[in-house]
């Protein structure tokens, strides 16, 4: 197992139960942590009802793919992208993969 990919999955792991945490549950919709060490991948997600509507979503997805975190998903106001940094993931090892390659360009972070 290599040492940087289990240091990855520890942030992310840590990073998203501070994302449920702040997020917190209530009675009709809870934040529930998907985690696949095996695959990698990395998931927050609502579910439940409000006000009669259903709730269900991916808030978060991230997966770990040759020693870099892809964020396929990033539903968060802010952007996880920095709070990772700030846990010491470098920004050539965050891909944002919800953005086109296009955008990726101008952008600090990895592009693959």
């Amino acid at each position: 197992m290599d040492s940087l990919n289990v240091q990855y999955r520890d942030i992310v792991e840590t990073t998203l139960q501070e994302y449920a945490e702040f997020l917190g549950n209530d009675d009709q919709v809870q934040v529930e942590l998907v985690f696949d060490r095996d695959r990698d991948r990395y998931l927050l997600v609502e579910t439940g009802w409000q006000n009669g509507y259903r709730i269900y979503g991916t808030l978060l997805h991230i997966d770990i793919i040759n020693h870099k975190l892809w964020i396929q998903h990033d539903g968060t106001e802010e952007g996880i992208a920095l709070d990772l940094v700030a846990a010491g993931i470098p920004k050539h090892h965050i891909v944002l993969a919800f953005k086109s390659l296009e955008q990726r360009q101008h952008m600090d972070f990895a592009m693959s």
